[in-house]
């Protein structure tokens, strides 16, 4: 059978029952029917994958936590990736893949040329969607941190603050990602739809962000962020 991973915002000890969530609990068992006494698998982003046997269903669903293990699902390289806010449904493809390529946190930015403006509520609300996407694609991809979704940031707001090793991604540059000197953290810049205005490139390389090409073609956005974070891992990560 299939091992169920799923995350819980909860702390495990081995030997304790814990009351798994609502959401957790329905997906168990209303949608995979998990009855009493079988085991799956629980993280809460400690870096421990903790095996629990299901031992009541009523009114809760209540586990008992029977075994940890250490994760070593993760990559030696620390990435974080600041990306422009791509419309529709592109952004969650983009965060499932990037959290499964093993990127660490994710910034979405509002930049020149965003069609997506998040404003007030809606903010909070899509941060929260964004947020879930990437809790289900640690859980789906073995990995037993959670990679935040920061709230979205200007571009100011990225470059006013030290980004060790960033880079920012444009089909104009003339850095090539395998003529770089290996590193364990970087930041990469991607624009929306669009891409970076150049402006918000030359504000990007005046706060230390180094220009990169990742080929001759031209790459959509959601395409170029995906690329880059494979290419980063196979050169710098594991």
């Amino acid at each position: 059978m299939k091992n169920i991973r799923l995350y819980q915002n909860k702390v495990f000890k081995v030997g304790n029952e814990v009351d798994l969530d609502k959401d957790t609990q329905h997906h168990l068992l209303k949608v995979l029917r998990f009855p009493i006494g079988n085991i799956i698998t629980l993280f809460n982003g400690d870096g421990f994958d903790y095996s629990v046997k299901i031992v009541t269903v009523k009114k809760t669903c209540k586990v008992e936590v029977i075994a940890k293990k250490k994760n070593n699902s993760e990559s030696s390289l620390d990435l974080t990736l600041a990306q422009g806010i791509a419309k529709g449904e592109k952004m969650d493809f983009l965060i499932q893949k990037a959290v499964e390529l093993g990127v660490n946190r994710i910034i979405p930015l509002q930049t020149e040329r965003c069609v997506v403006r998040l404003k007030g509520e809606k903010i909070a609300k899509r941060i929260e969607h964004w947020q879930k996407i990437a809790n289900h694609a640690c859980a789906q991809s073995g990995r037993a941190v959670v990679v935040d979704v920061a709230t979205q940031k200007t571009l100011s707001e990225l470059l006013s603050v030290k980004n060790p090793n960033g880079f920012v991604l444009h089909h104009k540059a003339t850095n090539k990602l395998p003529d770089i000197r290996p590193t364990s953290m970087a930041t990469i810049l991607i624009g929306p739809e669009g891409g970076l205005s150049g402006q918000e490139i030359e504000l990007a390389n005046g706060a230390g962000f180094q220009s990169v090409l990742l080929g001759k073609r031209v790459l959509r956005t959601e395409t170029a962020s995906l690329v880059a974070i494979a290419n980063m891992q196979l050169l710098w990560g594991s």
